[in-house]
């Protein structure tokens, strides 16, 4: 395993170097996973079925009540 030992000695000399590529090693790994399950989580919410009418729009913008 001469790998294992390169890197076990890459981090015995850097271990800041090393700690900085872990953390940049996670911060590119998050995205690709976190986004996904939020996406998945946002499609189960429930969508209005109606849209409001352009009338209820302009009152609530305007603050005029229509009778």
């Amino acid at each position: 395993m001469p790998v294992m030992e390169k890197l076990r000695m890459f981090v015995a000399q850097e271990p800041v170097v090393a700690a900085s590529c872990l953390i940049a090693g996670i911060g590119l790994f998050l995205p690709a996973v976190v986004r996904p399950i939020l996406d998945s989580l946002e499609g189960s919410k429930h969508v209005p079925e109606k849209q409001p009418s352009i009338s209820d729009v302009l009152a609530g913008m305007t603050g005029k009540r229509q009778g």
